[in-house]
Order: structure tokens, then sequence, then C-alpha cells
């Protein structure tokens, strides 16, 4: 329960099988190839993705290019964005689609080359999204179904490896978001200049949620900047500034690692919480707000070995243990001993807190992005459903076997976790088993009536040695319901 990471890696996580095979098919035949902008062809064959009994999986839409998210208007109409931005430094235009039922798409608004677009809302009348500002800092946009596009709030810290994410709202009208880390783990190193940022922004740096103390932890590594030298760096500094035992970072607002909140006009910025690495989705059940953290990668200056994304429930002031702990377990464990590599040393001397147990820890590089909760027709009442984009090894970290690629649920009370849709066959994404079914889940939301899940499905994006492969063109939106006794 809660997953306990001691023994072999993943004991922690609980996978329940699934009953029974469903009946699937997709829109009208059931089977379709894409064929991405770049010459890939995507097949795509709903029957290749199983369903516990008594659900159904078909495909609204295709032909999308990096989609992550989508969301219902008044009339209960599905929208979705289309990021506009791939890891690979991919760019495209950000879009927001309008989906009509017939599977046709009309374009609602276009962005501007600061994307990632991460997740989309719907409040008052307009729809709420989250611009990951890779060029130029992050923003919440507000875009009206004309297209009038307008932004509640600029400037946030996200120049770096994790972007703008979310946002949700809240019971109490305030909208909701994530703003991921600069750093993997808070050390500026060689991989945020493959990342593509460093050599943009050489000065960025983690800002923390509050004034902390470091250690004088330091990191020599060879410097992209000037090739052949080396750099010595710390953390929550530019590149190549060394720190000192005793010195003080101070907090600011906005922060990186952070979940904050601001007023429908945009105003009164927050922080709720801080200390996560990269808190991508959001999602509130009730009034108690639930967050996705991508964790740690197996790389840079300060890499951190087998460490799987965590599930929250958010508590108001917290702080969530990032960069000195994996859940609320502490990096200087033996748990994160790796061959050949010592264990990360602390880099904050007074922790604000211990981190509170999480709801559920995942599979390492499961990359957890996307979670809602269903309504009483769905089934499984009172558990959360989340979509898993799949590793990105071996550039995050070596694998023995494909890690995610599929729609599971988490019991909120034992942290047990579920496959509900995963493809058939062999692990990983269909585009390397030869199948048709999912590829990397990015987002979910259930529609306004509770009994409708659609999935985003972003599309084939391939790993090499060199980095990401993403192939625009092969997103899909999916849809699972309950069939009728």
């Amino acid at each position: 329960m809660y997953g306990k990471r001691h023994g072999a890696v993943f004991a922690l996580v609980l996978i329940a099988a699934i009953a029974g095979c469903g009946r699937q098919n997709g829109r009208e035949s059931g089977e379709a190839a894409l064929q991405g902008q770049d010459g890939s062809e995507r097949r795509i064959d709903a029957s290749d993705v199983r369903l516990p009994e008594g659900y159904r999986i078909e495909m609204v839409a295709d032909g999308l290019t990096f989609p992550t998210g989508v969301a219902f208007d008044d009339r209960g109409v599905a929208h979705v964005v289309e990021s506009g931005y791939a890891y690979g430094e991919v760019w495209t235009t950000p879009r927001l689609l309008r989906i009509e039922s017939d599977g046709s798409i009309a374009v609602i608004a276009t962005g501007t080359k600061n994307g990632p677009w991460n997740g989309v809302e719907w409040q008052d009348g307009a729809f709420l999204v989250a611009e990951g500002g890779e060029m130029e800092g992050g923003r919440i946009l507000r875009i009206t179904p004309d297209g009038n596009v307008s932004s509640l709030i600029d400037d946030l810290p996200s120049v770096g490896d994790h972007h703008t994410n979310g946002p949700a709202v809240g019971p109490d009208g305030w909208i909701y978001f994530g703003q991921g880390t600069a750093t993997n783990s808070g050390v500026v190193g060689p991989d945020n200049y493959r990342f593509g940022w460093l050599k943009r922004y050489p000065d960025f740096h983690d800002i923390p949620g509050q004034d902390i103390t470091l250690t004088g932890v330091n990191y020599e590594s060879d410097n992209p900047l000037n090739p052949g030298e080396k750099a010595v760096t710390g953390a929550f500094v530019p590149f190549g500034r060394p720190t000192k035992e005793g010195q003080v970072i101070r907090g600011g607002l906005p922060c990186n690692g952070a979940v904050m909140r601001i007023r429908p006009d945009g105003g009164g910025l927050e922080l709720v919480a801080w200390g996560f690495r990269n808190p991508y989705a959001l999602a509130f059940y009730g009034d108690r707000l639930f967050v996705l953290n991508n964790s740690y990668d197996d790389r840079g200056s300060r890499p951190v070995f087998a460490s799987g994304d965590a599930l929250w429930e958010v508590r108001k002031g917290t702080w969530y243990g990032w960069p000195d702990y994996d859940a609320d377990l502490p990096l200087e464990s033996d748990y994160y001993d790796q061959p050949g590599h010592p264990r990360p040393q602390s880099l904050i001397r007074n922790h604000p807190n211990i981190p509170p147990r999480p709801v559920a820890v995942f599979g390492v590089h499961s990359s957890c992005n996307g979670i809602d909760f269903p309504g009483e027709g769905f089934g499984f009442a009172g558990e959360a459903f989340v979509a898993q984009f799949g590793d990105n090894a071996p550039n995050t970290g070596k694998l023995r076997a494909p890690v995610g690629y599929k729609v599971v649920r988490v019991n909120l009370d034992s942290g047990v976790i579920t496959d509900f849709a995963v493809n058939r066959g062999e692990k990983g994404p269909a585009s390397r088993t030869e199948g048709g079914g999912l590829e990397r889940p990015v987002s979910l939301r259930f529609d306004n009536t509770g009994t409708a899940l659609y999935v985003v499905d972003f599309g084939i994006m391939n790993q090499t040695e060199q980095g990401p492969n993403p192939r625009p063109g092969t997103g899909v939106l999916w849809k699972i319901t309950r069939e009728a006794n």
C-alpha cells in the first residue's frame, strides 16, 4: 500500500489483472492507417486495446500533431490542444481545436513559438490553456470560443526542462496550475544544453518556493558553452557557478517545482505547495486537489536512479521533497545506489518538512501525465484514472522493458494501481509492436456527464541515442464508454 520501495524495483506497485476482454471497435470500420506529416504511418485499430469486460473504445479524431489535452465546453463539445512543441526541439503551431461529432476538426485559435501548450480547462464561457513557454516564459491563456486569446499571467519561469502545466479550476473558482523545474534534480548541467535551453538562457536556474540554505555540494561537468573546458556548478544557481555551505538562496514567486493559483481575472498569484519536480497534471476530486509528479531521470550532473512518478494529494503550504527526496524517501538512502555512481547528496541543509507519503508511486519512467475521476455511471467510483505517456529510454535511463503506454486506475484509499486500457501482446507503444492501439496516452478527461472517458494520444515519439524523434500528424483522440447491461 502506498508503494514502499524496498526490495526489487517496483515491488511497490500492485498491478491487478484485467478481468476479461470487452468488445471494442474503432469508428466505423474499426481500423485506419494514419499518415504522419513526415511520411510515417500509424495503423489505428481499436480492437488492439484491451479493456475490462463491459467497456468499449473507439477513435474520435486522428491526424493530430502533438495533442496534450482535452476539455468540454458547456454544450459538451470536445476541444483539444496541440502542443506546438515536442522534446527534440521540434516546433509546430500550438492550436486549440474543436472536435465535431463526425470527427472533423475546426481550428479555434493558434499560438506563437512559445509552446508547449500543456492542458486545457473550461471556465465561465472560455478555455484556459497552460502555455509552456519554452522561448518566452510560461503563461496561462484565456481563449474564447470565437478565438480571442488573452493572457491571465505571464513570465512564469518555464524556459527549462519542464514547463507551465495544468490548469485546473478549483471549487473556490481559482485557477490552479503546475510549474515544472528548470533541471532534472536541482543542478544545471550538460543535459540541459542537449535539451536546447542552456544555450538560449545560460543564466537560467531553478527558483525555490521559500528561502533555503544550501549544503554547498557542487558538481564538475563538461562545459558545452566552452567546449574542452570544465565547469563547477551548485544548486539553484546558473551553470558554472559554485555554491558554499550555508549559502542562502532566496525564494521567489513565481517559482519552480510548484503548484500555484490565480484568481479568474489573473490576479492574486499564490503559492499552494512546492518541492515537486514536474507537477504535470492536476485534478480536483470534490474539494481535494491531486497532482501527478514526473520524477527524476538518470541523467545530468546529479542523476537519480530508479525513481517512480508519484500521485499526491496536495496540502497547502507543504514542501514535497524535490530535490532531496523521491516521494517520501530521501535520495541519500541506499536505495539510490547505482553501480559506479555514488548516491545523490542533499542540496538543502534544513528541509522545510518531511514530505508526506504519496497516494501511489508508479513504474520508473512511466511518465504519468493525465488524471481525472469518473462519474457514477462509468464505474470505479472514487478511483483516479491516469494516462501514462511511457518511458523515454535510453535518454532518461536504461530499462529492461518498456514502461507505461497505457491508462491505469488508482484506488485512493489503498494506493493499488490497476491496468485499465492497455495494448494487447507485447509491452510498449503500438508502433513498436506493429499494432493499432495506444501509442502515448498523455492526457485524459471524462466528459460533462462523467460517463465517457476521452484519452489524448500524443502519437509516435521514438527515442534514439541522439534524443526524441516525435512524428507530427500521428496523434489520436480516443473515447471509452461502458456498454449498457
